[in-house]
């Protein structure tokens, strides 16, 4: 008589899928944070960066101005009275104007003894000068003194754009109160033309400047010190232009689906690495405890 015998076999289970990292099934705080909180800021940010195109060329590019930009000064000059501060301006084209007051205004500082002249006025688009001093004055102090702060100084239209930078007030802020008071002040200035072009194509001009200056005593031909407060300029031929833009729609899809991918593929990496820095540490401490 035969006997079987019964023999139990162990199951061997096979499985031809990868099994999936530890670190990309088990939630973590940094990987939320990471892929939540980060990534959403980064591709905000990233995607807001491209609205305005800049691009330089050679042009006057406010033709209706009639050749003229706009100016805007504010100076105090905290020991000089106020009867004794005049605007003069001149340039190459022969205008040579001493004394203005149009839409100008002049503050008494310090009980009297100083002044702050506020004014707006016009140059011409070419080389020239503008200066604070006493020559209009009907009789010249003794003692002049020329130290000051300078408020302002703008060409132009005011550009109120967060995004669009520049040297439109170079000089705003400049203090020479510490300056010998006899002095004389040159601010050599390079004007440079701007233009902004917002989404509807509505351009606005204004103008930034770069600036160097130097202080010296100078005497006239009597012998007497007569300081003033220069600023002398030139133009410069290129043009800055910024304009705001919309990208296409399908550059638009492209660039987010990049930047989306590079973002999550980044928070992953630091995440992954986070992780395994957390498990090794659990797993050493776990061997110190046993």
């Amino acid at each position: 008589m035969a006997v079987f015998h019964k023999t139990s076999f162990d199951c061997v289970r096979f499985d031809i899928y990868r099994k999936v990292p530890k670190d990309l099934t088990q939630p973590t705080y940094t990987g939320a944070f990471s892929f939540s909180f980060l990534g959403k800021c980064v591709c905000i940010y990233t995607v807001c960066i491209f609205f305005y195109v800049n691009e330089l060329y050679v042009d006057d590019p406010d033709k209706d101005s009639g050749g003229k930009i706009d100016v805007s000064l504010n100076i105090s000059l905290p020991n000089l009275h106020c009867d004794l501060v005049g605007l003069d301006i001149q340039d190459e084209m022969g205008r040579h104007e001493v004394g203005h007051i149009d839409n100008s205004m002049k503050v008494p500082l310090n009980q009297g003894y100083g002044c702050r002249f506020e004014g707006e006025f016009t140059i011409n688009k070419v080389p020239g000068n503008f200066h604070v001093s006493t020559h209009s004055a009907t009789a010249q102090p003794q003692n002049p003194d020329m130290t000051h702060t300078i408020h302002k100084l703008a060409f132009g239209e005011k550009l109120q754009v967060q995004k669009v930078q520049g040297a439109f007030n170079a000089l705003g802020g400049a203090d020479r109160l510490a300056s010998n008071p006899l002095a004389s002040h040159d601010y050599i200035l390079k004007i440079v033309p701007t233009v902004y072009e917002d989404l509807t194509g509505k351009q606005r001009f204004s103008y930034q400047y770069t600036v160097a200056n130097k202080e010296y005593v100078a005497y006239s031909h009597t012998g007497r010190i007569i300081p003033a407060i220069w600023f002398r300029y030139d133009l410069s031929p290129i043009t800055v232009k910024y304009t705001e833009r919309r990208q296409p729609f399908y550059r638009f899809i492209t660039t987010i689906c990049a930047i989306i991918g590079g973002t999550f593929t980044v928070a992953g990496i630091i995440d992954s690495c986070i992780f395994t820095a957390s498990e090794a540490w659990k797993k050493i401490q776990i061997g110190k405890m046993s």
